[in-house]
């Protein structure tokens, strides 16, 4: 299978990158008017590379301090670099800035290429410029690079050059194609008859011509119209290549760089992510709050840094490279995943000064949740089952859905399928597809488990607590939450059901003596009462130190009364002379008004309304117009 990856660019102004480029590749990649007639590369270029078995997309980056943003766009997802040096100059300012924003992107590989040695040196110059540019390197990246002497204009030292970037690549793992789809756009523009182009890297995953995507931040969807690798039409655009789409849908405006295109679901835009920040040595401190810029894929977004956010110091001390953790509070959206790479550019005087890695990129849901205690923090695991449980476990009782967690996480499918496996057997519980940390599940369970003791103080007569308050009390919205906390508890033979009622197992209602005697008064006062009881105002007033409604229900429950409305309860041998009655006189006549029916039975409107609407609800009466009639003759 061809592979393909992706070969960055990179060096101070006039030390012959584009040129470079042009002869390795035939590729003039200097495309805009502005930098013809300069002289210099302003934004980025794109050209193929053939190194044999491999495929590389070159990217040829701007080497001057003013266009570092564009650099940064360019050198983001790159595989492998290409440090070009001229030979008559050696190690220049941006040569030592590009040094650090590649090893703060995580490209350690990389080859240097001696440009200009077609030029006259003194003897031993070119030797002494060789070993300054690796003490370079090694210094900032920390490995040493395989340097080649090259003229793009002589054309010597090419074929070596070629060889030995065949060969570096050749270490490079391949990007994994079972990931979701993530191509940053780096440039966009209209085409009559074919819509909206945007133009990238392939980060992972793959598209082809009439798959579906989605376009954020802006959270358009659109169709794939066509695909084009450098140039020329392709059937799907791979991991490592640089692709053109055509998207149907989509207006230009939509997808400017920044922008990302994606597939799948799960995927969303931030306001602010948790982060591992390393702060290049030498530079100032950072202040509280202080705003910086932060570049991360095509992306730059203006930022405060809050290290004390998450555990982290107010202030890093200078000169120290030692990772902080950080919250980066955004200004602007950003669509990022676990594990991905940034750079942090002070705001003014704008110069590089960090970067870091993503370790949770939607911590804005986390920073919403105001008064609760913070989520734990800690660097980013590097084991897929570490990440996915971190993830799920800073977000307590929200959780994740595994769609959200695929893309937060920055797993390929396989590695991610292991990695959620894996969490499951070690504390991470599942519903459906969403997923919860163990420790969430028991906080909620103990939660229902310590409303049932005082509840059952309160109301000692009721068989137990109603379910649904019982669920409420846990104070949690989600419900699948609260159903495997209840799940957890029966099965562990902590509650008993009875009914729509939730109580602990040793919990027996009715009380004592003193209880059922205030039953047995209540139901002689209702048996005495015949068809006109007292309402339960009235009763509780009779008996002040108890609890008569739950003292009523228990009796409803045990048959001994009848609940007509929720302020009247009828002795059950009460009721039922009552409601033979009723339906002795509505058969007499056919059907009776209720105003008959009071005359009939002598009972004032406050006994008989209710009596009929219970017996309505019964099924034993129903309307007709004015009438009562009985349900079986309708």
């Amino acid at each position: 299978m061809e592979r393909h990856l992706v070969v960055g660019t990179a060096g101070h102004i006039d030390h012959g990158k584009t040129a470079l480029v042009r002869a390795l590749t035939g590729v003039d990649t200097d495309r805009l008017e502005e930098e013809k007639r300069r002289g210099i590369t302003i934004d980025l270029g794109f050209a193929p590379l053939d190194l044999g078995d491999l495929r590389a997309s070159v990217v040829d980056v701007p080497g001057h301090e003013g266009f570092i943003r564009n650099m940064v766009a360019g050198a983001t997802g790159v595989d492998l670099a290409l440090l070009v040096v001229a030979a008559d100059e050696g190690v220049m300012p941006q040569t030592s800035e590009h040094l650090d924003i590649l090893r703060l992107l995580g490209v350690t590989r990389g080859v240097v290429a001696l440009t200009k040695c077609d030029l006259p040196a003194e003897p031993g110059w070119r030797e002494l410029v060789a070993e300054e540019i690796h003490a370079a390197v090694e210094a900032r990246v920390g490995v040493r690079w395989p340097l080649v002497e090259v003229s793009a204009t002589a054309g010597t030292g090419l074929d070596a050059l070629r060889a030995t970037l065949a060969s570096e690549a050749e270490r490079i793992p391949s990007r994994e194609l079972r990931d979701r789809f993530r191509l940053p756009v780096d440039r966009t523009f209209a085409l009559a008859g074919a819509g909206t182009i945007v133009t990238g890297t392939v980060w992972s995953g793959s598209v082809a011509e009439g798959d579906r995507v989605l376009v954020l931040p802006a959270g358009v969807e659109a169709r794939v119209r066509s695909v084009e690798v450098h140039g020329a039409r392709a059937a799907r655009a791979e991991p490592g290549r640089r692709a053109a789409l055509a998207l149907v849908g989509l207006a230009r405006e939509q997808a400017e760089r920044g922008a990302v295109v994606v597939t799948g679901e799960g995927w969303r835009a931030t306001t602010a992510m948790d982060v591992e920040l390393h702060m290049l040595a030498g530079h100032a401190p950072l202040r509280p709050r202080q705003r910086v810029r932060v570049h991360h894929a095509t992306s730059e977004v203006m930022a405060r840094v809050v290290t004390d956010a998450v555990g982290g110091s107010a202030e890093q001390a200078a000169g120290s490279e030692a990772p902080t953790l950080a919250r980066l509070y955004l200004e602007g959206p950003l669509v990022a995943r676990a594990g991905d790479r940034f750079v942090i550019r002070s705001y003014s005087p704008v110069t590089t000064i960090g970067g870091g890695v993503v370790v949770d990129p939607w911590a804005d849901d986390l920073a919403r949740e105001r008064g609760r205690r913070r989520a734990p923090f800690a660097s980013l695991p590097p084991e897929a089952e570490g990440r996915v449980h971190a993830l799920v476990r800073r977000r307590g009782r929200r959780g994740l859905s595994q769609a959200a967690l695929e893309v937060a996480a920055g797993l390929p499918a396989p590695a991610f399928a292991a990695g959620v496996a894996a969490a499951e057997r070690a504390g991470l519980v599942r519903s459906g597809d969403w997923l919860v940390a163990d420790v969430a599940v028991q906080e909620v369970a103990d939660a229902l488990l310590a409303a049932l003791g005082p509840y059952h103080a309160r109301h000692p007569l009721e068989p137990g607590m109603p379910a649904q308050a019982w669920r409420a009390s846990a104070g949690v919205l989600r419900k699948e939450l609260v159903e495997l906390a209840e799940l957890r508890l029966e099965g562990a033979g902590s509650v008993a059901r009875e009914g729509s009622s939730v109580r602990l197992p040793g919990f027996a209602a009715g009380g004592g003596a003193a209880e059922r005697a205030v039953r047995e008064a209540l139901v002689r006062m209702l048996e005495a009462a015949d068809a006109e009881p007292p309402s339960v105002a009235e009763l509780q007033a009779a008996h002040p130190r108890s609890d008569v409604p739950g003292a009523l229900r228990i009796l409803a429950q045990q048959g001994a009364v009848v609940a007509v409305g929720k302020d009247r309860y009828y002795a059950a041998a009460a009721f039922a002379r009552e409601r033979e009655r009723v339906v002795e006189i509505i058969r007499e006549v056919g059907g009776a008004t209720p105003g008959a029916i009071r005359e009939r039975l002598g009972r004032s409107r406050k006994w008989l309304i209710p009596l009929l609407e219970h017996l309505d609800r019964e099924g034993v009466t129903t309307r007709a117009g004015d009438l009562r009639v009985l349900q079986s003759s309708k």
